[in-house]
């Protein structure tokens, strides 16, 4: 028996990069695709009829969506538990009576701001530590001016005081 063509639909659901997630109004799951099972590493069978708060440790973003009707556009969140950072978009389609998002995966986008802003803080305490130093040498070299200079008008009003006796 051969198995029914896909449609072009569900062909783009199978093929999307993006997690994919339809729930109903009590957030039990209701179809994953592929993508969002391997983002999280979790087996298809194992997600549909669950609660999305037992993969989605906050639901609240999918219950503002429903609850006011409104489109969530970009918002991320990290999922540690998973390693994944994520932008989500979430949309309520009222007359299904579903809740669906789409989660894109900016893992990879995340780390490296991470990783360059621990390198912009490194190199502030960097500029730090070598303008303390830097002040430290100039405040030891005025020092030593200081001292020299002192010892010079020493010897110079002593000269000048030699050559008034002179005079005299």
């Amino acid at each position: 028996m051969k198995a029914a063509k896909k449609t072009l639909w569900e062909l783009l659901w199978d093929y999307d990069p993006n997690g994919l997630l339809v729930m109903d109004t009590d957030y039990n799951i209701l179809v994953v695709n592929q993508a969002l099972c391997n983002m999280i590493r979790k087996q298809h069978q194992d997600m549909i009829g669950r609660n999305a708060g037992e993969f989605f440790d906050d639901i609240a973003d999918f219950r503002y969506a429903w609850e006011s009707s409104q489109i969530i556009k970009a918002k991320e969140k990290t999922y540690p538990q998973y390693d994944l950072h994520v932008r989500k978009v979430i949309f309520p389609i009222k007359d299904e009576k579903i809740i669906a998002c789409i989660m894109v995966d900016v893992t990879h986008e995340w780390r490296q701001q991470l990783e360059m802003e621990k390198l912009k803080e490194n190199v502030i305490e960097q500029v730090n530590s070598v303008v303390d130093q830097q002040m430290k040498v100039a405040q030891e070299i005025a020092g030593l001016l200081g001292e020299t200079t002192a010892e010079t008008k020493v010897a110079v009003l002593k000269l000048v005081d030699m050559l008034k006796r002179e005079r005299e």
